[in-house]
């Protein structure tokens, strides 16, 4: 992880560790299931950015599209610099160039981003490679507009400098719509430009990492989690992701509407929402992700299939008297779709807080089942405001109007809830801003979400058991055990299921001892 403190920002030093995104990462993240399931969703069409610190010296800053694990062509680059005090601009379309020297450090990430070895966005359209002093001094903070929709800042600022980046960033993302995805440092506080309110700041799974919240006011980062040994080369990943939802969005997966599709805060809220617990994951009403992982692992084949579910708009619009009770209002309408998203807007006052209800009718899972239900809400801090305006995110059983689970953080410009065992019945999701006094009176937003209930079906096949269940949600493991007799012992099998027609298959010799399945996630 590279390390930039504020002069202007000037390179001073720079972590160097080797890294492959290998097939078992890309497994992870659900990649491979992405490319079984769809088609051509690869990053094909997105202009990306990545802005790298020297690793050692200041000149070693660049991509060579040749190196191992990268493997794209010269003409997909450009490359950017401009000494301090960062007002003459130099560009370069080839490699190697007099602007600056190879660094593999962003050789490595470059693999994980967009190499063709093993990248996630392996057909990205074009590569915007910048020395990170001249993007952050001359673009971010110099307010000049980037062709790239999603930026990979594998780097870290200093702590003293925080609310420096965070201001320049959280500006620009709120102009440009651009999309951060920086690493939160590989040990100790969080570190920015990652603490911004408006990017996603993203944490190592497995490796050496930074844990929330932020120094400043305690808000929850990271974000989210991928695996790798250190920062810098999980973020590349989430980076890729980005990059595949954005293309998704735009040819028209997500519905009609590729603007709100693609917009910044709906890729971050649907990364989110797809995102796996993993084992000691944890928040709560007043601290939305868990300090350590974020909204969980990253799973980019779960964030697609929510975006396929295409946007839902809100069922009921409403205002009650500021710091009122707000219970479901009796509406019988209904979204159909347990899996999607939504993008608007809620206007409040001084004297009301303004609601939008969303009903779900949970009663299509195998028998009784409880569901799932994941839900993530984003909205950005606004240009040149110290705070956010507060919104709020709540569950209720639209039933008897029992409150399920909330998320009221006052200081987070994200809200997220997981419910892992919701009875059916019919529920009413709430996003609700506060009125009285509030940075400004109205509030774009994006929702994602997902209710699910997962079915495993065993059949017998002469002598071999045929077991079946869906591809998504993703990340299940399958487990056995011979019995329910106390203490029980249950062993993954290893196997690895066949994908037809959306559903996992798995043959198992029916004489093989084991007589009790079920599904797991970690």
């Amino acid at each position: 992880m590279n390390r930039l403190h504020l002069r202007s920002f000037c390179m001073i030093c720079v972590l160097l560790v080797s890294a492959t995104a290998w097939a078992s990462n890309l497994d992870t993240i659900g990649v491979t299931l992405l490319r079984t399931a769809t088609t051509n969703l690869n990053g094909s069409g997105i202009r990306v950015g990545q802005p790298e610190a020297g690793d050692g010296t200041v000149t070693n800053w660049e991509v060579n599209p040749g190196a191992a694990g990268v493997g794209q062509p010269i003409n997909s680059f450009t490359y950017f610099y401009s000494p301090s005090p960062y007002r003459n601009l130099s560009t370069a379309n080839t490699f190697t160039n007099s602007l600056g020297r190879e660094s593999g450090h962003a050789d490595a990430v470059a693999g994980n981003f967009y190499g063709l070895a093993g990248g996630v966005a392996t057909n990205v359209t074009h590569v915007d490679n910048y020395d990170a002093g001249t993007f952050i001094n001359y673009y971010v903070s110099g307010n000049r507009s980037i062709s790239d929709r999603v930026a990979n800042q594998s780097f870290i600022g200093a702590s003293s400098s925080q609310s420096t980046y965070d201001q320049i960033y959280d500006n620009y993302v709120a102009r440009y719509n651009t999309l951060f995805v920086s690493g939160i440092g590989n040990g100790g506080p969080v570190n920015p430009p990652a603490t911004c309110y408006n990017g996603l700041g993203v944490a190592a799974y497995g490796g050496s990492s930074s844990i929330g919240p932020t120094p400043d006011n305690g808000r929850c980062k990271p974000d989210i989690t991928a695996p790798a040994d250190v920062t810098s080369f999980s973020t590349p990943l989430v980076a890729g992701a980005a990059a595949v939802l954005l293309q998704a969005g735009l040819r028209g997966d997500g519905g009609s509407d590729t603007s709100a599709a693609t917009d910044s805060r709906t890729v971050k809220a649907l990364l989110l929402n797809g995102a796996v617990k993993p084992v000691g994951w944890t928040n709560g009403s007043a601290a939305p992700l868990d300090a350590r992982y974020g909204a969980g692992v990253l799973n980019v084949f779960n964030a697609y299939e929510q975006l396929a579910g295409r946007k839902q708009i809100n069922l009921v619009l409403g205002s009650v008297s500021t710091n009122a009770a707000h219970p479901p209002t009796g509406a019988t309408n209904t979204i159909g779709a347990l899996s999607g998203w939504s993008f608007t807007n809620l206007t409040s006052s001084t004297t009301l807080d303004a609601l939008a209800h969303y009903y779900f009718n949970l009663t299509n899972g195998p028998g009784r089942a409880a569901f799932t239900a994941t839900t993530t809400l984003v909205w950005n801090r606004q240009q040149n405001q110290t705070g956010v305006n507060h919104l709020q995110l709540f569950l209720y059983n639209a039933a008897n109007s029992n409150l399920i689970a909330a998320c009221t953080s006052a200081v987070d410009n994200v809200q997220h809830l997981f419910v892992p065992s919701l009875p059916p019945g019919r529920y009413d999701l709430q996003v609700l801003k506060k009125g009285g006094s509030y940075v400004s009176a109205s509030e774009t937003y994006a929702l994602a979400y997902e209710f699910f209930s997962m079915s495993l079906t065993v059949t017998g096949a002469g002598p071999n058991l045929v077991l079946q269940w869906p591809i998504y949600p993703a990340s299940f493991v399958l487990e056995s055990t011979t019995n329910l007799a106390p203490p029980v012992q249950w062993s993954t099998n290893n196997a690895a299921p066949a994908v037809t027609n959306n559903r996992n298959y798995l043959v198992l010799s029916a004489t093989n001892g084991s007589q009790l399945f079920r599904l797991r996630r970690p």
